[in-house]
C-alpha cells in the first residue's frame, strides 16, 4: 500500500479511465487467474514477465521434436518481424504472411497461455528490464511498454509513445517534466508530480531534493539522439574498468545481469568489475528450468548444489554467458564489460539470508562482502574455491551449505567499431 504504483493502478486510474480491477485468488494461482480473466490492461514489474518467459521455456523443452523445431522457426520471423509490426513500419508480404502463419500456429496460442490475448497495451516498471526480455514480448504481438518514475514523482517520469517503442529506452518524458543529466551521470527530474518532503525526516528530504526543486533520481542516465531516456544503471551502481585493455570504459552491472536472466536458465546474476579490470559474475541457475533440462538429458543429481555443480550444467550457463558477450561486444559503451569468468553459486539468493530485498532486487554490496572469497578467487586466477554458507530455512532454522565451487573462463569478445 506504501507504493505509488498500487495506488494509481489499483485506486485511482481506474477512476478516470473506467475499468475494473481484479484480484488474484493467490500468487499460485496468478497464470490461471489470468486466463480466466483475459485482462484488457496489464501491469507488472519486469521479474513477473522474466517467470512467464521461463514457464513457457520449459514446457517448449518438453514438446515434441517437430513442435520444437517449429516454435524456435516462427520466433526467429517474430525477432525480426514483429517488433516492426508492433511500431507500424512497413514489413514485405512475405514476412508479412511468414508473420501471421507464425501467429496462427505459435504466437496466438502463446499468448492465450499467458493469459495476455486480449492484451491491448501492457506496462512494466519498478526496475530495469532486460532488451532481449521487452523485444521477446513485443515480437509476439504483446503490447508491452515501459514506464519510469518512482513513488517520489507520482510514479509518471516517461512513457514510451505508441509507434516509437525503442527496447533499451524508458520513452520520452510526459507533459510538464524536466530532465537534467548531472556531471556524474545521475538523472534530476522536476515536475508538478514530486512529493513535497519525506514524513517526518527532513535529513532525507534535503538529500532527495535540491534548494532550487529537483530530485535526485539516484539513477544515471542519458538522452539519446531522438530525446528518449536511457537508463543505464543505479547511479551508486555504475563504475569503471581500470587497468586492462578497456581501462576507463563504463561498468554497468545492472544492464549486465538483465541480459544474463534473459536465458531461461538463469534465475539471478551478480556482476563484478568496478575498479578492477575485468567483469567477473555469480550466477544462480534456475533449479526448475535447469533440472527439467538435466532430466531429460538423463542427468541424475541430488539437489540444487549438486546440480550447479555439474560440468554440463556449467557448460550450458558458459555458453549463456558468451552469447551475451557477443551482444555486449556490439555496444560500444559496454563492450568493456564483457563477462571474463563466473560461476554457479551453490544455493539460490535469498532474502532470507539478506542477499535479496523483498521486492526480490539482488543487494550487490552485501553480496560481495559475503562471499568476498569467491569474489577473490575469479579475480585471483583461482579454477576452484571451496565455501560454507549459513543458511535460513524457511520454518526458522538455521543450517550451512558448503561446496567446492568450479570457476569458469568464458570467451569474450572485440569490440565492433562503428562507422564514423
Amino acid at each position: 500500500p506504501a507504493w505509488i504504483g498500487q495506488n494509481i493502478f489499483s485506486y485511482a486510474q481506474w477512476l478516470a479511465c473506467g475499468y475494473v480491477v481484479y484480484c488474484p485468488e493467490s500468487a499460485a494461482t496468478v497464470m490461471i487467474d489470468l486466463k480466466e480473466i483475459g485482462p484488457t490492461y496489464y501491469f507488472a514489474p519486469p521479474r513477473i514477465f522474466e517467470g512467464l518467459l521461463t514457464s513457457v521455456m520449459i514446457r517448449m523443452e518438453d514438446a515434441s521434436p517437430i513442435k520444437r523445431r517449429m516454435f524456435h522457426y516462427f520466433m526467429d520471423v517474430a525477432r525480426r518481424v514483429g517488433p516492426r509490426l508492433m511500431d507500424g513500419n512497413s514489413v514485405g508480404a512475405a514476412d508479412r504472411l511468414l508473420y501471421q502463419l507464425g501467429d496462427w500456429l505459435v504466437y496466438g496460442p502463446l499468448r492465450n497461455t499467458l493469459g495476455l490475448s486480449r492484451v491491448r497495451v501492457a506496462y512494466t516498471a519498478g526496475e530495469a528490464i532486460g532488451p532481449d526480455l521487452f523485444t521477446f514480448y513485443r515480437s509476439i504481438g504483446i503490447n508491452l511498454k515501459q514506464l519510469y518514475g518512482s513513488t517520489e514523482t507520482a510514479v509518471f517520469v516517461c512513457l514510451q509513445p505508441d509507434h516509437a517503442v525503442k527496447a533499451d529506452t524508458v520513452g520520452v518524458p510526459i507533459e510538464g517534466v524536466e530532465l537534467r543529466v548531472a556531471d556524474n551521470g545521475e538523472l534530476l527530474v522536476k515536475s508538478p508530480g514530486l512529493l513535497k518532503a519525506y514524513y517526518k525526516n527532513p535529513e532525507a528530504t534535503a538529500e532527495a531534493l535540491t534548494p532550487d526543486g529537483w530530485y535526485h533520481t539516484g539513477d544515471a542516465g542519458f538522452l539519446d539522439a531522438s530525446g528518449q531516456l536511457k537508463i543505464i544503471d543505479r547511479a551508486k551502481d555504475v563504475g569503471r574498468l581500470m587497468g586492462g585493455p578497456h581501462d576507463g570504459a563504463m561498468f554497468a552491472p545492472k544492464y549486465v545481469e538483465n541480459k544474463l536472466k534473459f536465458f531461461p536458465f538463469i534465475k539471478e546474476a551478480v556482476a563484478f568489475g568496478d575498479k578492477r579490470e575485468k567483469v567477473c559474475a555469480f550466477v544462480n541457475i534456475d533449479f526448475e528450468a535447469v533440472g527439467n533440462w538435466a532430466e531429460r538429458r538423463n542427468l541424475p543429481y541430488a539437489g540444487y548444489t549438486d546440480l550447479a555443480a555439474k560440468p554440463e550444467v556449467l557448460a550450458l550457463v558458459k555458453e549463456c554467458v558468451e552469447k551475451v558477450n557477443t551482444d555486449l561486444a556490439n555496444d560500444e559503451h559496454l563492450a568493456g564489460s564483457q563477462v571474463s569468468r563466473f560461476l554457479v553459486l551453490h544455493k539460490e539468493l535469498d532474502a532470507d539470508d539478506g542477499e535479496l530485498t523483498r521486492t526480490r532486487k539482488v543487494r550487490r554490496g552485501f553480496i560481495g562482502e559475503r562471499y568476498q572469497v569467491l569474489v577473490d578467487a575469479m579475480y585471483g586466477g583461482k579454477s576452484e574455491q571451496f565455501i560454507e554458507t549459513a543458511v535460513r530455512f524457511e520454518d526458522g532454522r538455521t543450517g550451512k551449505v558448503a561446496a567446492t565451487l568450479p570457476i569458469v573462463d568464458a570467451r569474450t569478445f572485440p569490440a565492433m567499431r562503428r562507422a564514423a
